[in-house]
């Protein structure tokens, strides 16, 4: 549990600093698309804290595959749920996402489509390498 903890640390704090850099980005193109004219100050700071914290929670949340006793889909789970509560929390104090049923129904159905997406492409690539290698060593002398 302490390596996972420092890897949650280590990994979070290297990421934390990209969200408001992400956060700037989207700002950026709100104002040059003219969909918002400005912000008050409380949603530049509530904006910079919770994303700030969400780069902080997504990145140190990868530290659950270095847990070897975990099994993958467990930890595939694990990852899955934390982000999934990571991310509709900030985007409801930040007010990006409805207070409603059918908006968080939608997050949820995207998230989760999202989710598998890459989980599908990440295990499309590991397995072709993992026959890359494999072919590779039967080749070998």
């Amino acid at each position: 549990m302490k390596k996972f903890v420092k890897g949650f640390l280590l990994r979070g704090s290297l990421a934390a600093g990209g969200g408001p850099v992400v956060l700037a980005i989207v700002y950026g193109i709100l104002g040059a698309t003219g969909t918002v004219d400005s912000f008050s100050p409380r949603e530049v700071c509530l904006g910079i804290l919770t994303v700030t914290l969400l780069a902080f929670i997504v990145a140190g949340m990868t530290a659950i595959y270095q847990l070897e006793q975990l099994p993958l889909p467990s930890a595939i789970l694990i990852h899955g749920a934390g982000l999934y509560l990571a991310y509709i929390l900030i985007y409801l104090i930040n007010g990006w996402l409805k207070h409603q049923l059918i908006p968080i129904l939608i997050f949820t159905a995207i998230f989760i489509v999202g989710y598998a997406v890459i989980w599908l492409m990440i295990y499309a690539f590991t397995r072709s390498k993992t026959e890359q290698i494999n072919q590779k060593l039967k080749k070998a002398p």
